[in-house]
């Protein structure tokens, strides 16, 4: 069964006895404790022993280290740090879970330090090496969530390493016992998802069948049939605004009058000298002249109405159709569209 790894990181020879307490207390709990005198790093001879160290603190769950008065050994590749430090900048680096511990002595000289970082020549009573405090100064200033804690005992540190880890246990199980409430969300993101897609679909569908819709109307629309009937036009109709209306009016000697003419109620007039003049008392078409979509049932073929010219209504008659002897009447010459 896997095991949650603890790197126990420090300087050796005078944190040894808290290297050993801390041991014992994390392998009482089940855990594995990779410290190097226990053999627990793999050394490889092509690489220094410090770069086998870094790799194993890679491959841990917690980090837990001790901060005292020594500095340890200076790093060969990273000049300026330890290689206690070093491991502690490697596992940040990783996002590994960091406990730092840093004896209450030597964090308490820490704040001397702060106040006396750019005086030369101070000699400090526990630290070795003044870089442990500008260390310590450096990690205060991470922007990560990694708690510096001041211990005078190891009994402290394992009783603030218990409580934590027994918090993390807890969380632990409040998310498993949530991971079916997040299933279902997650679900009902799913589902969510797939009817939005299924609105829009429905939504292009639907614009679609109302583009159809609207073809089918204006293909048949009643004003072709009422302008066929008034202008005796005996082909099929079609136009879809008042400009295109007017220059088929006007190849049939249909003009617009002017409005100065018109008579009360209506809204366009157009005439014709041999026929009469014919008058539209309904908006059929749009402010931009397009003309508007009617269903048949709500068409009034009396918005648009003739007014014949009496003196022109014997020769309307005369043309519009021609009685030959025995044979079905035929349409006159003028009829024809072309």
């Amino acid at each position: 069964m896997a095991k949650p790894r603890v790197f126990l990181s420090s300087t050796f020879y005078d944190l040894h006895q808290s290297r050993e307490d801390i041991d014992r207390f994390v392998r009482s709990l089940g855990y594995d404790c990779v410290r190097h005198e226990a053999g627990a790093i793999p050394y490889a001879k092509d690489n220094r022993l410090e770069m086998s160290a870094y790799r194993e603190v890679e491959l841990c769950d917690i980090f837990v280290t001790i901060i005292g008065g020594k500095f340890g050994t200076e790093s060969k590749e990273n000049g300026g740090h330890s290689i206690t430090q070093n491991e502690i900048i490697r596992a940040l680096e990783k996002g590994i879970q960091v406990y730092i511990f840093v004896e209450r002595s030597t964090l308490t000289e820490y704040e001397v330090w702060r106040l006396n970082r750019d005086t030369q020549g101070i000699k400090y009573r526990y630290a070795d090496d003044p870089r442990i405090y500008s260390f310590i100064d450096r990690l205060y200033d991470l922007p990560n969530n990694n708690p510096i804690v001041g211990f005078g005992n190891v009994s402290e540190i394992t009783a603030y390493l218990l409580e934590q880890w027994a918090g993390l246990f807890q969380r632990f199980l409040s998310q498993q016992s949530r991971m079916k409430e997040v299933a279902i969300v997650d679900d009902m993101k799913g589902i969510a998802s797939t009817l939005h897609e299924m609105v829009n679909f429905l939504s292009r569908a639907n614009q679609d069948k109302d583009d159809a819709l609207r073809a089918i109307l204006s293909t048949n629309h009643p004003i072709f049939a009422r302008l066929a009937k008034i202008t005796n036009t005996p082909y099929r109709l079609y136009f879809t605004s008042r400009s295109e209306m007017e220059v088929w009016l006007k190849a049939r000697n249909w003009l617009p009058m002017d409005r100065e003419f018109y008579s009360e109620g209506s809204l366009m007039e157009y005439a014709n000298e041999d026929i009469g003049w014919m008058a539209f008392t309904e908006p059929v078409f749009q402010e931009n002249g397009i003309l508007k979509n009617y269903a048949a049932g709500d068409w009034n073929d009396g918005w648009i109405s003739l007014h014949p010219n009496p003196r022109s209504q014997a020769a309307q008659a005369k043309n519009s159709r021609v009685v030959r002897k025995g044979k079905p009447n035929v349409l006159d010459d003028d009829d024809i569209p072309f």
